[in-house]
């Protein structure tokens, strides 16, 4: 019966459920879209952005920056506000699990972008 559930809960992801649980995890986050890409200078309109981070949350503790792009949630790619909301909420029934983000270099930084892999711990009380 497992499947089922599943496939209940797969099919209940919407882009607000998604946002809801971005904002659980610690970030204000939308969609990539063609003025995002442009401004980051991503090759692909895809990915979560994240407009704000929560201050004590466990984005925050992971070290998530506002303007990154979450493209991968524990090994699980994230090009779409559905895929990002079934990640996140997968890893957050977790203990531990890492976020893959694409970072805007330091304004002093030549190389540009990076990847970054932030570990999420255990919630902090």
């Amino acid at each position: 019966m497992k499947g089922v559930v599943a496939a209940a809960d797969a099919g209940a992801m919407t882009d607000e459920e998604a946002a809801r649980l971005g904002e659980e995890f610690g970030v204000v986050v939308g969609a990539v879209d063609e003025e995002i890409q442009k401004e980051l200078k991503l090759q692909q309109p895809q990915g979560v952005a994240v407009f704000e981070v929560i201050g004590n949350s466990r984005a925050d503790y992971a070290g998530i920056k506002v303007r990154s792009v979450i493209k991968e949630i524990d090994k699980h790619e994230i090009r779409t506000m559905i895929d990002f909301g079934q990640a996140i909420k997968r890893a957050m029934k977790e203990c531990n699990f890492t976020v893959g983000t694409y970072e805007p270099a330091d304004p002093g930084d030549p190389v540009g972008w990076g990847v970054n892999f932030h570990f999420v711990g255990c919630k902090r009380d």
